[in-house]
């Protein structure tokens, strides 16, 4: 291959993966894998199957990213991101019911938008089984199921734990008299499911009622009162202190500038028989 071919080559790969890394952004999963795969045709390298890999698994083809992944850990073994997939979609491939638990769908991204009182994150706890969550990214659809005392966390048909009882508490009361919420996955990390949470009905027996107070510490909490209550009082403080200083001396002074007369009448009994 001549040098004009390798730089035609190179620039044909680079335009490939700029597109395909758009595609993913975009969560246009098939265009994203069909780009990645030709570069694969073309001469790949590790982070070409990376890509390749997490477009399929988003698509559901758990055994085609499997092997992608598996390509880039042939050449470079210490790859953490394929090495983690690897693991991850094995557990997934071997699982018997794997294909009948189904994979949620993914939320819309306008449901990551954060809006004061509509919307909380909430850790997931008493965590499904290893294989369960094997199938699991971040931008899930949750839906929100009571049971008993506990509000559960579903994907697909699956149960993936609960959410911790300091926001299902006031979240149970709240849909019991109306209220709808609706969820998606925000963080799979480690053992670790966060949910982001959202009001999207509000009834109005619960007007008046926020879904999620903000919470200690968050900028438009106890921030700008901590801030306020502290300026006014410590200007009071030095106000008051200064005012302990000068007094004494004014005091003092009046003392020391009005002199004792010995033997004349009191002047405030003269001043008081006056006409």
């Amino acid at each position: 291959m001549t040098t004009a071919e390798n730089e035609a080559a190179t620039r044909q790969r680079r335009q490939l993966a700029e597109a395909a890394i758009s595609h993913a952004t975009r969560g246009e999963w098939r265009e994203a894998a069909d780009a990645n795969q030709q570069i694969v045709e073309l001469g790949a390298d590790v982070d070409t199957y990376n890509r390749l890999g997490k477009a399929l698994s988003e698509l559901g083809e758990h055994a085609e990213a499997l092997e992608a992944y598996q390509a880039a850990l042939e050449r470079d073994g210490t790859n953490r991101i394929a090495q983690r997939n690897v693991d991850r979609l094995g557990l997934m491939v071997e699982a018997s019911d794997g294909a009948a638990q189904g994979k949620g769908n993914k939320a819309a991204a306008s449901h990551f938008i954060e809006e004061m009182g509509k919307t909380g994150n909430a850790r997931i706890i008493n965590l499904a089984a290893t294989r369960v969550l094997a199938t699991l990214s971040p931008g899930d659809t949750v839906v929100l199921v009571i049971h008993g005392e506990e509000l559960n966390a579903k994907v697909g048909r699956s149960v993936i734990g609960q959410v911790e009882p300091r926001m299902a508490t006031r979240l149970l009361k709240l849909m019991a008299s109306g209220n709808r919420y609706e969820a998606a996955l925000a963080t799979v990390h480690d053992g670790e499911l966060r949910v982001i949470i959202r009001e999207v009905f509000s009834h109005p027996d619960n007007f008046g009622l926020v879904s999620f107070p903000a919470a200690a510490g968050r900028v438009g909490g106890d921030v700008r009162p901590y801030m306020k209550g502290s300026a006014v009082r410590y200007d009071d403080e030095d106000e008051a202190g200064e005012e302990s200083d000068e007094e004494p001396e004014e005091v003092e002074e009046l003392d020391t500038t009005l002199p004792e007369l010995s033997g004349e009448p009191d002047l405030e009994e003269e001043l008081l028989e006056e006409p």
